[in-house]
């Protein structure tokens, strides 16, 4: 593989995460481009980027290939800013966002002739933000949404894929529009669904002061992802507001279906309903990445003395289990409470259990 140089424009949690992957294959520079330039700076220290850039211009002059990892709307612009660089070579181009159509209109409009550009989408994220949470193998086993565009051709796009390899991600090949009514479906509506219960909990905590004390557990888990950063959705939201607005509407009328059923006894209907929701769930594949984050969860009882937690992470660092998120769902003095632990890989999920079980702690996975 030849020494390619690599900028990525807009070094937070997924331009730093493709960064680090990018750098595994010690044949490639990394170039850094950003404002802010503390994450430039943490960039370099931590070895992240091996040089870094305020000058998008300067930047993009000096790369083989550039990664727009920005939010739409910047992505967009750097984009139309692409194309009044003058380019000695041909760059491919790419891009992270979550909605394709708008971003593809303004890449075929461009007329630089040195500009290949092939959409893209890595369908993974974290709820933490910035340089520092980016991690090299964020995206490992997630889907990589490519969207070739009329400029582009295979080779090129066995290029990019090249360059992407130790990301160790699932590419596929998707039209924008496919690609944008399917991200719509499965990650850009459930954000507004859940941040719509989270409003609706909100006014009846007016009515019931003590409600956010049981607003645990399921409810937790369904609004997570209303947790979101605001600002980059509301820029999602609005380059994908047609798919939107269509879903609301069915959405609506979905509702008005089962406000039916409930209204009107319906009760076959509603364990129909119900069987088929649970049907089709219960199919929907966990091992492989998605648009919304896949975590392998294990609940674990455990009672309300000193060192319960400790004994727990003790076992599983004996075994060099890593743990990415804890949570205690439910625990009163006195009382066996449940520890839901969520580990990165399936593997590492049954590993837990097997060692934890091994050593006393009732266990569950639940599908």
């Amino acid at each position: 593989m030849d020494n390619r140089k690599i900028l990525v424009a807009g070094i937070g949690l997924i331009g730093g995460s493709l960064a680090k992957a990018i750098k595994i294959n010690p044949e490639h520079t990394v170039l850094g481009y950003d404002l802010n330039e503390q994450s430039l700076d943490y960039g370099l220290k931590n070895g992240i980027i091996d040089e870094a850039y305020t000058d998008f211009k300067h930047a993009a002059q000096n790369a083989d290939i550039i990664i727009l990892a920005a939010p739409i709307t910047e992505t967009i612009e750097l984009l139309e800013m692409l194309d009044s660089i003058t380019f000695e070579r041909k760059v491919i181009v790419t891009d992270t966002a979550s909605v394709k159509n708008t971003v593809i209109e303004t890449a075929e409009k461009l007329i630089n002739q040195q500009i290949v550009f092939i959409g893209g989408h890595p369908m993974a994220g974290s709820h933490k933000r910035g340089i520092e949470a980016a991690k090299s193998h964020l995206f490992e086993n997630a889907i990589y949404v490519l969207t070739p565009t009329k400029r582009s051709t295979e080779k090129d796009v066995h290029t990019l894929k090249e360059v992407l390899t130790p990301t160790k991600s699932k590419f596929i090949v998707l039209k924008p529009e496919e690609h944008d009514e399917m991200t719509g479906v499965v990650s850009h509506f459930p954000h507004l669904i859940a941040s719509s219960l989270v409003h609706q909990a909100k006014k009846w905590q007016e009515t019931h002061a003590f409600l956010p004390k049981l607003a645990a557990g399921g409810f937790r888990d369904i609004t997570r992802i209303a947790s979101s950063n605001p600002e980059l959705w509301q820029d999602i939201f609005y380059h994908n507001r047609r798919k939107m607005s269509v879903l609301l509407q069915e959405w609506i009328e979905e509702m008005m279906h089962l406000k039916s059923l409930v209204d009107y006894n319906e009760k076959q209907e509603m364990i129909n309903y119900l069987k088929t929701a649970k049907t089709y769930r219960d199919g929907i594949p966990t091992k492989d990445g998605g648009a919304i984050p896949a975590f392998y969860d294990l609940y674990v009882d455990i009672r309300d003395q000193p060192g319960a937690l400790a004994s727990v992470f003790k076992i599983l660092a004996d075994y060099e289990i890593s743990v990415k998120n804890i949570e205690i769902l439910e625990i009163r003095e006195g009382i066996t409470g449940v520890l839901r632990l969520s580990f990165y890989t399936e593997e590492a999920q049954k590993k837990g259990k097997k060692y934890l079980e091994q050593n006393g702690y009732e266990t569950m996975i639940q599908n």
